[in-house]
């Protein structure tokens, strides 16, 4: 088991740590909960640029969702400890997480560099086709 650094010391503190974590992570469910509801909900939005902003909220979701629920929990019971397994997980999670993000920023790039760049030949270079293969291959 390992020892985690507290945030504060006094029960006050860590239960305002709390409550602004909770906060925090009730914001980042809404605002990508509705991003994906918006986006997933009206066809006009089935575009190359609001399937990688989809997958761009779902995979914020995910990151914030391996992080915040330890230490929300670590606050709230004044506890300051996590297991081994539970560390390396959260570890893994986080570095796969965050990499997919970078990976997924950079498509959303090279999306919008076409986008710019080369608007006539849009519709031909990036289709869902292409978008698809971007992302899954």
């Amino acid at each position: 088991e390992f020892l985690l650094l507290a945030l504060a010391d006094t029960r006050q503190l860590q239960l305002l740590h709390f409550w602004l974590l909770l906060g925090i992570y009730l914001a980042a469910l809404l605002g990508n909960g509705l991003i994906s509801t918006a986006v997933a909900c009206d066809h006009r939005l089935h575009t190359p640029m609001y399937f990688f902003l989809l997958n761009l909220a779902l995979l914020d979701l995910s990151c914030i969702s391996t992080t915040l629920p330890k230490a929300m929990a670590n606050a709230l019971w004044h506890t300051r400890h996590i297991s081994y397994a539970g560390c390396a997980a959260q570890v893994f999670f986080l570095l796969f997480l965050l990499s997919a993000e970078t990976f997924l920023l950079t498509i959303m790039s090279y999306d919008r560099y076409v986008a710019i760049c080369k608007p006539l030949h849009y519709g031909t270079l990036m289709n869902s086709r292409t978008s698809n293969t971007l992302w899954y291959d």
